[in-house]
């Protein structure tokens, strides 16, 4: 066979594939086990996880993850949280085996790396183990994905599972590290099954139909890219799609007016990001994404030296919700009088055109000065893009006039500039100090707000974080 491959009459996928089928089949063989063609496969997945991790040899190893994930996809709910509440507890350290070696170690045996490595050892969960071994089933690395989109669904009720999204979290962190990811553009030429994908996974402004893509894709100042993984090939992890414009825009219903007249590329000096998508549930909290744009950005500078200012215009997905919590907050430091007939009049059908200046008032002190517990702004938008170095460039107001934009919104968009040179610097701050780097016109917009009056604690907010240009 080899002398084939060498030949070129069996491409090497194909011995490949050829090579883990015997290898399962053996490795069944070796188990008494027979192929899941049926689906009524019942056997208990924590035994199975159990033999996987006594089986030494690689074959029967193969054999025993596929089966294990094969039957947790088929499985229903409880049998899936059963499965998950072991990987928490019957999977979890040994704690004989970290009880000997917190001994061995503080009787001094040996020398002082070894007795830490062994510490170490002991103390991981045995559950890492058997996820790393379930991830050498053909196909491990997607059904993992899956299995952690279900543990997430499960983990508000049941937090006893933290730990093992823990776990999950770590190891995936490691796989899918930038060394592995493998940045791609998507035009109108890139296979129809991405494609779809792309439209599927669209989750900021909804792609419409396929000439809604097309319009996207296609015209000389669009551009589309893509961070995939090898253990899935055709699976986008995260894509991020770019108009090319002559300036900053304030709004996302003429970047996506399919009547537009497209320009040159050549003559674009700004490069918009105007949506960004995570495709996969399962991966949710494994940062790439501060990667994908920084690569964007340097592709793009390199092919289009024309470029001269790189920006997003971005939704506020917590804006209207963190207001109306404000509203109902006596002592709320966001909230004036003023503020409030204003947004009570919107809410009885009054004309937003009336509220620009209160609600643009509202979202300087949004973004500056609420704050999560853990002292990073309130927004999710914002604590990617400022966590990535850019700054709040500006404020836009019926930036997005779309139903869903006035619903999480009151319509708002901003605008965060990526300036090359001060990347760096405005993450180490926001990292460090949890500064919020703004621009002087999103800062004067606050100190308007606050000029007449004195601040007031909130239970939402923190006033006393430092805002920094």
């Amino acid at each position: 066979m080899l002398n084939d491959i060498r030949s070129g009459r069996i491409a090497a996928p194909e011995f490949l594939q050829g090579l883990i089928d015997t290898l399962t089949q053996r490795g069944r063989a070796v188990l008494g086990m027979k192929a899941e063609r049926d689906g009524s496969e019942d056997r208990d997945l924590e035994l199975l996880g159990e033999a996987l991790l006594s089986r030494r040899g690689e074959a029967s190893g193969v054999a025993i993850a596929q089966s294990l994930l094969a039957a947790f996809e088929r499985a229903a709910e409880p049998q899936r949280l059963k499965f998950l509440s072991s990987l928490a507890d019957r999977f979890g350290p040994d704690r004989r085996a970290i009880e000997l070696a917190i001994a061995a170690y503080q009787r001094k045996e040996g020398g002082d790396g070894a007795r830490l490595e062994a510490l170490h050892a002991a103390a991981e969960p045995r559950r890492q183990e058997l996820i790393r071994r379930l991830n050498l089933a053909p196909g491990g690395t997607a059904s993992l994905v899956r299995m952690r989109e279900v543990l997430l669904s499960l983990l508000r009720g049941h937090p006893e599972l933290q730990a093992v999204d823990d776990d999950f979290v770590h190891l995936f962190s490691s796989w899918f590290n930038r060394g592995f990811l493998v940045l791609r553009p998507i035009d109108w030429t890139t296979s129809a099954n991405i494609l779809e994908k792309i439209i599927r996974y669209e989750a900021v402004h909804a792609i419409q139909d396929w000439d809604d893509l097309r319009n996207r894709l296609e015209p000389p100042d669009r551009r589309c890219y893509a961070f995939f993984h090898p253990q899935l090939v055709d699976e986008p992890l995260i894509f991020v799609e770019v108009a090319l414009t002559k300036e900053i825009p304030g709004a996302i219903g003429p970047l996506l007016d399919k009547s537009r007249q497209a320009i040159a590329a050549r003559e674009a000096t700004t490069a918009v990001f105007y949506s960004i998508s995570n495709t996969q549930k399962g991966l949710a909290g494994v940062s790439f994404g501060n990667f994908l744009i920084k690569q964007v950005v340097q592709d793009l500078a390199r092919e289009l030296p024309n470029l001269k200012t790189f920006v997003t215009l971005s939704p506020v997905p917590g804006f209207a919700g963190w207001a109306r919590r404000e509203l109902k907050t006596e002592a709320s430091a966001a909230i004036d009088e003023d503020t409030r007939r204003a947004m009570a009049a919107l809410d009885d059908g009054g004309d937003i055109a009336q509220a620009k200046e209160p609600i643009t008032a509202l979202a300087a002190y949004y973004f500056l000065k609420a704050k999560l517990p853990s002292g990073k702004p309130a927004d999710p938008v914002a604590r990617f893009h400022l966590g990535n170095g850019a700054r709040l460039e500006r404020l836009n107001f019926l930036g997005d006039s779309s139903a869903k934009g006035m619903k999480q919104s009151y319509g708002l968009m901003v605008n965060y500039l990526y300036a090359l040179e001060h990347i760096e610097a405005n993450h180490e701050a926001f990292a460090e100090h949890g500064t919020v780097v703004a621009s002087d016109k999103v800062k004067k917009a606050l100190r308007a707000k606050l000029s007449s009056r004195d601040l007031v604690p909130s239970p939402h907010t923190n006033s006393q974080r430092k805002i920094s240009s």
